[in-house]
């Protein structure tokens, strides 16, 4: 079978499970590993370069991350990505990040919101050269600084339980055409908002963000299932 996985660079810093769980995460994230496909822990050692150990303890993880499936007596899989899934994602983060806009708009630094302007333009630049991994980090940070913003420890530590379901729905969704120049103006409108200290703008603006994202990632998947049906 042809080698997909390049060898794990190991890191002094992180446990080798920890590095092997992120790359096998980015895989799937990215689609290298796909939907529905068999994950064997043999081959995915070998193409990794490690052992056995290191794959078994980062597939319960990626299990627990919602990432993979473990069947009895059939083996371990890639994850689909259901529609109920989504929705129930998509509530969920709605609720927080309208929450979240609404308290940044009151509380957030002049700092803080330098910084998503950063991010903004760092968004914009990696959009500019393709790199989608760096486009999911970076505004994976802009989305941080908005909960840091809100005060509320409880709140980013409740999105931080959701923080991988999120990646992998918004690695997905940022693919399709043209979405990457519709959220930038979306991010842009959000952050004007905020700076202006408009609470109402701020949460409508959270949500019609969230919304269209939802939706995106909805026409991709319907798109994709048509396809496959030809």
């Amino acid at each position: 079978m042809k080698r997909r996985l390049l060898p794990v660079k190991l890191d002094s810093y992180k446990p080798l499970r920890e590095v092997v769980c992120e790359t096998l995460r980015e895989a799937i994230i990215s689609g290298v590993l796909k939907p529905g496909e068999r994950l064997m822990e043999i081959q995915l050692a070998e193409e990794l370069g490690v052992s056995r150990t290191p794959v078994r303890e980062a597939i319960r993880k990626l299990e627990m991350e919602g990432f993979v499936v473990m069947i009895p007596r059939r083996g371990t899989y890639v994850a689909d990505i259901s529609i109920k899934d989504i929705n129930d994602v998509f509530e969920i983060r709605t609720a927080l990040d309208v929450l979240a806009a609404g308290l940044a708009a009151e509380r957030i630094s002049d700092e803080e919101l330098e910084e998503m302007e950063r991010m903004m333009v760092e968004i914009a630049e990696y959009a500019e050269e393709g790199d989608m991994d760096k486009i999911v980090e970076a505004d994976t940070r802009f989305h941080d600084v908005l909960y840091k913003a809100s005060r509320n420890e409880r709140l980013v530590g409740i999105v931080s339980n959701l923080r991988e379901q999120i990646t992998r729905l918004r690695a997905t969704s940022m693919n399709y055409p043209g979405r990457l120049t519709q959220m930038l103006e979306e991010h842009k409108c959000l952050v004007e908002a905020i700076a202006a200290r408009d609470v109402e703008g701020a949460q409508r603006l959270a949500r019609e963000h969230l919304e269209n994202a939802e939706q995106t990632l909805l026409r991709e998947i319907a798109e994709i299932a048509e396809s496959n049906e030809r």
